[in-house]
């Protein structure tokens, strides 16, 4: 999901654009100065408002011996072959790898390293997908009459679709025109440059005589530095640029153009009937494995192997659960990928996800009951939309529609950041005194990323989350006893309260952070492995 914008004027090869990653993924809108793994320091020690887990291996766990947790993953996918992940996957012993039956009987056949819920039996997979807003908005206009129930969601649709229609249009077409002189300048560049490989960085360096190629690098370096990307692979950018496109394309299409099913023409499920859930394929690793990638690596990238970064949890095995496509997840894949981790042992459910609207949440309440039941942990984004989650709705979350009761298992991360990248709050994280829990790094947060042993920064609550989900996991790791609520109230308890005034996401006001989230501050594992100490 698609949630801000970042537009910088340029002149030349490319007019003003702007734009945003994948799912929960924000835009960095400072240059940072903090180094690569700040969010795994010490304030005291180095200078960084990260979560002191570094310092904690040191003074607290040396020595100690730990038990191996199983935290899933439910995202876009997973590099299985990268360097600093291939030995923390988790892997089903029970399945035999390849024969193409379901050796353990659970349903989903050669289900080595999870499950794809937005696969085919034909070996595709869902990309991109639409907004559930836009999925309701169609579907409610295509009805003869709306029903009374329907009549306010209804209007507060079409104004988010038809009134900014003519605007969009026009946006799209200069928008479209800009990913064309990107992909030109992308082509010029890997010329010129002649590597395989060229990061943003790499053009303020490069020097040549040829005056298109000299264009298109101004251009690029500009629109880049503008968004504060320098660090990735320009090729990545042209990719991530046209998915932004193809989502702005998505709400112009919402109401110019009949809604796409691009779930069902792969899935091929019964989306109404919720027993039709044994669909699917193996493929976790799919072509849009960025977003899970980095998840991942924050969580539990192998640590003190001299290569790339160390994960926060230093004993995890990941299970990917792919049901997160490039748009809103729906319903009844997000159901059943809890319930799919649960089963096959997670006792932690990372989810960097979310959506303004649920038509089905009853399907997802009771998958978080059965969660709560057998005593798994869910740590859910916040979201990236500088909102208020207490008066704005922000799913899935832990209030059951049935009875208004909040589930016990589940905590929601908010996004924070260091003075040298902006400020203690992210200014694009959600918050919540009720709905939030507890804030994390999530600005410039270097990890994972697919395709040939690469590293990146990415920001977002969807970073936030998974840096929660790793402490979370090596307290389980060391007191494994310990329950769902437990691990919550430590986390809770021990984080880092920032006495001072901080940034209200999204504006310049100067508000307490006791106003943010439930605990008022930052986790810190440190002190939340010293708390689950004390706990029985």
């Amino acid at each position: 999901m698609f949630n801000k914008i970042k537009s910088i004027a340029l002149s030349g090869l490319f007019i003003a654009i702007g734009f945003t990653g994948f799912a929960q993924v924000a835009p960095t809108t400072t240059a940072p100065a903090a180094p690569n793994g700040w969010h795994l320091l010490d304030k005291g020690k180095d200078g960084f408002y990260g979560i002191s887990v570094n310092k904690a291996y040191v003074e607290l766990l040396k020595g100690m011996k730990s038990k191996p947790v199983t935290v899933a993953v439910i995202d876009s996918g997973v590099d299985t072959l990268h360097e600093d992940l291939t030995q923390v996957l988790w892997r089903n012993l029970k399945e035999k790898p390849g024969n193409g039956k379901d050796d353990d009987k659970n349903g989903y056949a050669d289900d080595i390293y999870g499950w794809n819920f937005l696969g085919g039996k034909d070996g595709r997979s869902v990309g991109k997908d639409t907004e559930e807003a836009q999925r309701l908005y169609k579907k409610l206009k295509s009805q003869p009459s709306v029903a009374p129930k329907d009549t306010a969601l209804f209007s507060k649709l079409k104004a988010k679709y038809e009134v900014p229609a003519a605007a969009n249009r026009a946006k799209l077409k200069d928008f479209q025109e800009s990913l064309e002189g990107i992909k030109w300048a992308d082509s010029l560049l890997h010329t010129g440059l002649k590597k395989d490989t060229i990061k943003g960085s790499d053009l303020e360096t490069f020097v040549t005589q040829d005056p298109q190629i000299e264009n298109a690098r101004k251009g690029l370096l500009s629109i880049m530095k503008g968004n504060n990307m320098l660090d990735i692979p320009i090729d990545q950018f042209r990719d991530e640029f046209g998915e932004y496109v193809g989502t702005l394309k998505n709400s112009v299409d919402a109401v110019d153009s009949p809604l796409i099913n691009y779930r069902a023409d792969i899935v091929k499920d019964n989306y109404s009937d919720f027993s039709d859930r044994f669909y699917g394929n193996k493929d976790v690793m799919s072509k849009f494995a960025f977003h899970g990638t980095h998840v991942s690596g924050i969580i539990g990238a192998k640590r003190d192997n001299g290569k790339g970064i160390d994960g926060v949890a230093d004993n995890v095995k990941i299970m990917m659960v792919r049901a997160v496509p490039d748009g809103d997840e729906h319903d009844k894949d997000i159901a059943l990928a809890i319930r799919y981790a649960v089963d096959n042992g997670a006792k932690i459910i990372s989810m960097s996800f979310g959506k303004g609207y649920s038509p089905e949440k009853q399907w997802v309440d009771d998958a978080i009951r059965y969660a709560e039941k057998k005593n798994v942990l869910l740590v859910h984004a916040a979201g990236n939309d500088s909102k208020n989650i207490d008066v704005e709705d922000n799913f899935p979350n832990p209030k059951y529609l049935s009875d208004g009761k909040r589930a016990s298992n589940m905590i929601t991360v908010g996004a924070s950041g260091d003075p040298s990248n902006g400020g203690l709050t992210a200014k694009f994280s959600n918050y919540g005194k009720t709905m939030v829990d507890v804030f994390a790094p999530g600005v410039k947060i270097y990890s994972t990323i697919p395709g040939g042993n690469t590293y990146g920064n990415a920001n977002g609550t969807s970073m936030a989350a998974p840096v929660v989900s790793g402490i979370a996991a090596l307290i389980l790791e060391h007191y494994p006893n310990l329950k769902p609520a437990q691990i919550i109230d430590i986390l809770v308890k021990s984080c880092y309260k920032p006495t001072e005034t901080v940034n209200k996401p999204g504006t310049e006001e100067k508000i307490a952070f006791t106003e943010l989230c439930r605990s008022g501050g930052i986790v810190n594992a440190y002190e939340a492995l010293k708390l689950a100490a004390t706990y029985k």
